[in-house]
């Protein structure tokens, strides 16, 4: 087949001056058109760990970078990890956009086993059954130098999932089901 047969001689031609133009591009342009990287920082309170880290770069997940989150993001009390809904770190790279800080997240709870749970459970009422936690779709945090009622209110604003305010616990639960808040 020759070129321009198949698709139409009209329709090749057209494609083949877009590319042209698009070759052509400014380093500028072609950096207006890719997104920008994603970057978040976290310090696990419990284990002293920190991490900061480039999660999404060039259109996609970064694969190394999600594997240290969810070490980062374990279950400290028997050192077990699971998949970190990347869902999740995009939420927290919204809310922090919203709060206007670079500030790294501070860990209260993340990923929690069923056997944590069910433990914390058996403590407080707080501590839901199915939590969102077992499935690596929750996180407690708070952020140095913002209040939780700030923080709160950026959460609830992207009406992207749950939003828990435990003042007296001193964190915000934030995770990716279903729309609510308490």
């Amino acid at each position: 087949m020759r070129a321009g047969e198949g698709i139409g001689r009209r329709l090749f031609l057209g494609m083949a001056g877009a590319a042209a133009v698009t070759s052509f591009a400014t380093p500028a342009l072609a950096a207006r058109r890719l997104p920008r990287p994603r970057q978040l920082a976290f310090e696990n309170l419990h284990t002293g760990e920190r991490l900061s880290t480039v999660y999404w770069a060039d259109g996609r997940y970064v694969p190394e970078a999600l594997r240290n989150i969810t070490w980062l993001f374990r279950d400290f009390r028997c050192d077990r990890a699971h998949a970190i809904d990347p869902d999740l770190l995009d939420l927290l790279a919204s809310i922090q956009g919203r709060l206007g800080t670079r500030e790294p997240f501070q860990i209260i709870s993340a990923y929690r086993s069923p056997e944590t749970n069910a433990m914390l459970a058996s403590f407080s009422d707080g501590v839901a059954q199915n939590s969102f936690h077992m499935q690596g779709k929750a996180i407690d945090i708070r952020v140095p130098g913002r209040s939780l009622r700030h923080l709160r209110a950026a959460a609830m604003s992207l009406q992207a999932g749950g939003v828990g305010y435990y003042p007296h616990s001193d964190f915000v639960h934030v995770d990716t089901g279903p729309i609510r808040h308490w």
